[in-house]
């Protein structure tokens, strides 16, 4: 049984980033940093998603450290495109 709920959240993260991959390149804004902010939601989305009523088994206690991890390279993210429309005096 945890097997095939791994397997689903596998299958789900995976269709996710293709969709983005498939979606940023039609619109012609595939960069990066846009496929890494899209492919962080989907994850927080499937996480959420495929998450147990009950019991939480030890695979999905890990995911926290991707979870955090993410946020951190989410926060670096936002500060450099934030420094980069700001003027060059104000920093």
């Amino acid at each position: 049984m945890a097997t095939q709920r791994r397997r689903r959240f596998v299958y789900g993260q995976t269709a996710w980033m293709l969709a983005t991959v498939v979606c940023l390149s039609l619109l012609g804004a595939l960069s990066l940093e846009l496929f890494f902010v899209l492919s962080l939601i989907g994850f927080l989305v499937v996480v959420e998603l495929t998450a147990p009523f009950a019991v939480t088994p030890r695979w999905r206690a890990r995911l926290r450290w991707v979870i955090l991890a993410g946020l951190v390279v989410f926060a670096y993210v936002v500060v450099r495109r934030v420094l980069a429309i700001l003027p060059q005096g104000v920093v």
